[in-house]
């Protein structure tokens, strides 16, 4: 079983997982730059190899279709060589000065199309709401069990991303404890928020309309910009005009219009940039907290153009070549 162990120092939890060690590819030195090409007949995530995955936990399907067969449109199952196991009690305790708990949560694959394409792109809009909604449903119902506070969904494309396989898809992680990255992000906005007495993420989207710098896309009820100081080059965040906290609670008539504005940050950055490696992260509010006037839940998308090296392991600080202004406009005259 994984374990969850804290650094006294920082107080960041890291996960120990020894069963994820037995996936291919991990420990490769001389990876090759995009992620490994799997025909589609022994491809586990392409229609008619379903028996090759684990049992499906949620499925979208066309009829007829039975579940674990054919006919499917999003399919979700469990991650083979999962983070966090779903069985087991936390079981918390201290060992001295240090802090450890059983590795419990959830690790979930959510397989966007039964066709095998590298990325969501080719697919109509209305595939994509189909894919945001599983994303919706298995965080809804993650979140009854008491023992869980946190979702992650995201999604890694290209071996420099991470991804040990080809076929379009994305995970869902989730964890017992908020991550010290989304409780730098909440006390953040709270402490904003304290100062202000407004989020912080609704006047960022009123600063960027106003300076109109580093707009990739401006719809009705969303946004896609390069942020102020951004990590990495072209790094594209989307975030609902609407101030909503919970992603998974986001109002259905929203769905449609987040979907387009998804797909086209994707086409652009596929097209500006070749087909990069990229991470897309959803932030979201934490599941034992209401609706704080605080926090904004958000897309991050980073594409992996670059690589991070000693200076940014040290520090902390994340050395960016392009500015942010400069990639919107490049974007933006991408058609």
């Amino acid at each position: 079983m994984s374990e969850l162990r804290k650094d006294p120092i920082i107080g960041r939890w890291v996960i120990i997982a020894p069963e994820r060690g037995k996936r291919p590819l991990d420990f490769n030195a001389t990876q090759p730059s995009a992620s490994p090409k799997t025909p589609p007949l022994t491809c586990p995530f392409c229609e008619g190899n379903e028996s090759i995955t684990p049992p499906e936990i949620y499925a979208l399907r066309q009829p007829p279709s039975t579940p674990n067969g054919k006919n499917w449109l999003v399919r979700v199952v469990p991650n083979k060589f999962p983070a966090l196991a779903i069985e087991g009690n936390l079981d918390k305790r201290g060992k001295g000065l240090y802090d450890e708990m059983h590795g419990i949560g959830a690790h979930e694959i959510i397989i966007e199309t039964p066709q095998h394409f590298a990325s969501f792109t080719p697919l109509p809009d209305e595939h994509i709401q189909h894919i945001l909604t599983t994303y919706q449903a298995r965080m809804q119902d993650l979140k009854k069990d008491t023992r869980f506070v946190f979702g992650l969904v995201f999604k890694n494309v290209g071996d420099r991303a991470g991804a040990s396989l080809e076929h379009s898809h994305s995970q869902l992680v989730v964890t017992p404890i908020v991550p010290i990255r989304i409780l730098g992000e909440i006390g953040g906005a709270q402490h904003f928020h304290n100062y202000r007495g407004r989020c912080i993420f609704c006047d960022i989207i009123h600063q960027e309309i106003d300076d109109n710098e580093r707009i990739v896309i401006n719809d009705e009820h969303f946004i896609a910009v390069c942020p102020f100081a951004p990590r990495f080059p072209f790094e594209t965040w989307i975030l609902p005009k609407q101030h909503l906290t919970h992603f998974e609670t986001t109002p259905s008539d929203l769905i449609p219009d987040l979907s387009h504005i998804t797909k086209q940050v994707f086409l652009k950055l596929e097209k500006a940039l070749n087909n990069p490696a990229y991470n897309m992260l959803i932030h979201t509010t934490p599941f034992t907290m209401d609706s704080p006037e605080y926090y904004h839940w958000h897309i991050e998308i980073i594409p992996r153009i670059t690589r991070v090296a000693g200076f940014e392991w040290g520090t902390g600080f994340y050395i960016n070549s392009v500015p942010p202004e400069d990639a919107a406009k490049y974007l933006q005259g991408v058609k």
